[in-house]
């Protein structure tokens, strides 16, 4: 018996799939930035980066130095966009050819001195503006002062302005976004002319992309939407999820009434049951919000819900009503049937929290890699 054990299956074709209507959904002069932080959002960051660049992505985006040196130390040579670079590894930004985002004017004060000391020329940097979204960004009452020190500071120029969309995803929130996007048309009106050079405008995200065309500006940048979710029904039609989690039954085991499953006894069984033991749980990121029958896996075609609580290495699952034996394969998520975003919401998540949140111990294998 062949056991392929536990395993994040991931689907390049669907990825491929993705993109290119994601790419779609804008114009043909408009770059296109992939991000591909938070490990690819839990798919690999490697792997997927590889693929993208092969399919055509005109930058990508990671939110911190250590991930785009990953990429670059892995053959990664298109522009990377660190979203939050922190001061205390500047240097490797700029040896690695990343392009950081300044975000506030301590930020651009430590680039500059780090580029400085590099003896670099005309570095290329991205400037946040905040525009409601109030996490990261320079503030408009800043702006006078920004351009002042980067006119000073022959050490960095400016390749891009960029915003983030607070509530693009809520239709509910329109106006709001809306007011977003005016503002950072309003910032971003005069500053080419007075930095006195043309620069990549970007505020779009997955959700950005597909419902504010008037966002897309010259670059979009586009996260979730490549991993198959769209943040409504309407657009998740038209994407493919492109991973499926899937495990084995270690071990099968019968109690009788009254005996009880997992810690602190909070399964106790009414009849005889039969049940499998999962080598998952929430030291892989199956947390335990999923046990005690919140989440139905999948066996033989079947459900099969959680029996007590979700152990760090392990769960167990009810397959009284079934024909099973060790080896064969669990289903946690996958596209066709339950899918990450159906299981990330019956906790009271979201699919991001989900499969970012799947460890890398879980193996993951590329499938369907088609040059298309």
């Amino acid at each position: 018996m062949q056991l392929k054990g536990t395993r994040l299956e991931v689907n390049l074709e669907a990825l491929a799939h993705n993109y290119h209507y994601l790419r779609s959904k804008i114009s043909k002069d408009t770059k296109f930035m992939s991000v591909v932080k938070a490990n690819a959002y839990g798919h690999g960051i490697v792997p997927i980066a590889q693929k993208l660049q092969e399919l055509g992505t005109d930058y990508f985006a990671t939110a911190y130095i250590e991930e785009g040196v990953e990429l670059r130390d892995n053959g990664i040579i298109k522009p990377i966009l660190i979203l939050h670079p922190q001061q205390h590894n500047l240097d490797l930004c700029i040896d690695r050819c990343l392009e950081p985002v300044i975000y506030s004017v301590e930020m651009l004060d430590a680039f500059t001195a780090s580029a400085k000391a590099k003896q670099q020329q005309s570095y290329p940097i991205h400037l946040e503006f905040n525009t409601g979204m109030n996490r990261l960004g320079i503030d408009p009452k800043e702006i006078d002062k920004v351009l002042e020190k980067i006119h000073s500071s022959p050490e960095v120029k400016v390749r891009g302005l960029q915003s983030h969309l607070a509530a693009s995803e809520d239709l509910g929130e329109a106006v709001f976004t809306q007011k977003q996007i005016a503002l950072f048309e309003d910032i971003t009106a005069t500053l080419p002319q007075k930095l006195g050079y043309e620069v990549l405008k970007h505020e779009s995200n997955t959700s950005g992309i597909l419902n504010y065309k008037n966002a897309h500006f010259n670059m979009v940048r586009a996260g979730i939407g490549l991993y198959g979710f769209g943040n409504d029904a309407q657009y998740d039609l038209n994407l493919q999820p492109i991973a499926s989690l899937i495990s084995n039954i270690s071990q099968i085991r019968t109690i009788e009434a009254g005996e009880t499953v997992s810690y602190n006894r909070k399964f106790v069984a009414k009849d005889r049951t039969t049940y499998a033991v999962v080598p998952l749980g929430h030291g892989d990121g199956v947390n335990r919000i999923y046990g005690c029958g919140k989440l139905e896996v999948r066996i033989n075609g079947k459900p099969a819900p959680t029996l007590g609580i979700i152990c760090m290495d392990m769960f167990m699952v009810d397959i009284s009503a079934m024909e099973a034996k060790v080896g064969d394969e669990v289903v946690i998520f996958d596209p066709q049937i339950h899918t990450s975003r159906q299981m990330a919401e019956d906790a009271g998540t979201i699919s991001y929290e989900l499969l970012t949140g799947i460890q890398k111990r879980v193996r993951r294998v590329y499938v369907n890699n088609s040059s298309k």
